[in-house]
């Protein structure tokens, strides 16, 4: 077995760019390896997947595993944005293998296609009320509060959590990209706050089911913990790829088909550009590569989505094997509904500044990036 190649970019940079241009580490990440060596953010190397044949392998491979109990000794789990331990916290991130499945069943027929195709109605007329709740008279830049609050007000219906308690949900998002440890715990305060109003009695939504489906031992605060991860989750994939979708929509996207432009819009722009952390229980080969035990591991979604010879095939955009996103049928209904409204609703649609003038960021660590600004004017 061999060591990783080391690379000299930072995949993990803050960085501000053209809607077009390529993330300035993908190509050099890629030219250097199937499985490449960069600096995590938290200190010490990190191991980092380019390949999509490794990719899924890596993602059902029993000696990588979710659980942060995992990662380095001298990581900061703060610092390293890490959620707690599986046996700290029970949640779908953070456990692996039978738990886990266990804990996978009592969400997996809460989230089917058919499932979520129930909602297809009333998440239209979400989209629908929200637009038209605009000022569609001027330019408004749609990532300023809409690319929020719809997917936010979305899953917040889908899950039973009163919509009046929407811009408690906004700010409690918001207040997670806090360096103050004390905002963010009132942030999760408020989560609980969030999941415990779906679960009152003769609340109406999946947040009610998911309870009398989860393992008994879980406890009362565990299940608000998984509600939680549901709502976070729900806004901080769907939030970019909509800036992103929108985006495509009004630039030169009129005649081509929601599914079409929301699976593209998906692949260029994946939700998140790695995956979460995983970590090696015990040394691991892959690819001819040695990893040590305790190696932090990252699958580069977006780098592997955008390769230019990559075969044809399903993308990584939701992931892939037990882990795969549990929202993702929710979120591409979602987008899709959107597509639609945008195109019936306001046909004149149009953006208010060149298509190349459009900047995305990105936030830097594992975490995506969105469009800086959206100006559009809804009446043309």
């Amino acid at each position: 077995m061999t060591e990783a190649p080391r690379v000299s970019v930072d995949p993990f940079a803050v960085t501000v760019r053209g809607v077009g241009e390529p993330h300035p580490a993908r190509a050099a990440l890629r030219a250097a390896g199937h499985v490449v060596q960069a600096e995590a953010p938290a200190g010490g190397p990190a191991w980092i997947i380019t390949d999509d044949t490794l990719a899924r392998a890596a993602l059902v491979h029993p000696g990588i595993v979710k659980d942060p109990a995992y990662a380095p000794a001298h990581w900061d789990p703060r610092t390293a944005g890490l959620e707690p331990t599986a046996a700290a916290q029970p949640s779908l991130t953070t456990l692996d293998g039978a738990p886990h499945e266990r804990l996978r069943r009592a969400h997996r027929p809460l989230f089917t296609a058919r499932r979520m195709a129930e909602y297809a109605e009333r998440i239209t007329a979400i989209a629908r009320e929200l637009l038209a709740g605009l000022d569609a008279e001027d330019t408004v830049d749609l990532m300023a509060d809409f690319a929020t609050r719809y997917p936010l007000t979305v899953v917040c219906d889908v899950l039973g959590v009163p919509l009046d308690r929407v811009d408690q949900a906004m700010a409690a998002c918001r207040s997670m990209y806090s360096d103050d440890p004390e905002e963010v715990g009132r942030a999760m305060a408020a989560f609980a706050d969030l999941a415990a109003s779906a679960l009152e009695k003769g609340a109406a939504g999946l947040a009610a089911e998911l309870r009398d489906q989860v393992p008994a031992e879980l406890t009362e605060p565990d299940l608000h913990y998984l509600i939680f991860t549901l709502i976070y989750a729900g806004q901080l994939t769907t939030d970019p790829s909509l800036g992103f979708l929108l985006a495509h929509v009004l630039d030169a996207g009129a005649q081509v088909p929601a599914d079409d432009l929301v699976r593209e819009t998906l692949r260029r722009h994946a939700p998140a550009p790695f995956t979460l952390w995983r970590f090696t229980s015990t040394d691991v080969e892959l690819g001819g590569v040695r990893l040590p035990a305790r190696s932090p591991v990252l699958v580069d979604i977006q780098g592997i989505n955008t390769d230019p010879g990559r075969a044809i095939g399903p993308d990584l955009s939701f992931g892939a094997g037990p882990h795969y996103c549990t929202g993702a049928q929710l979120a591409q209904l979602e987008l899709r509904a959107l597509v639609e409204v945008l195109r019936t609703d306001f046909p004149a649609a149009r953006l208010a500044v060149p298509y190349a003038d459009l900047r995305q960021v990105d936030f830097g660590g594992i975490q995506g990036g969105r469009l800086t600004a959206l100006p559009v004017r809804l009446r043309g």
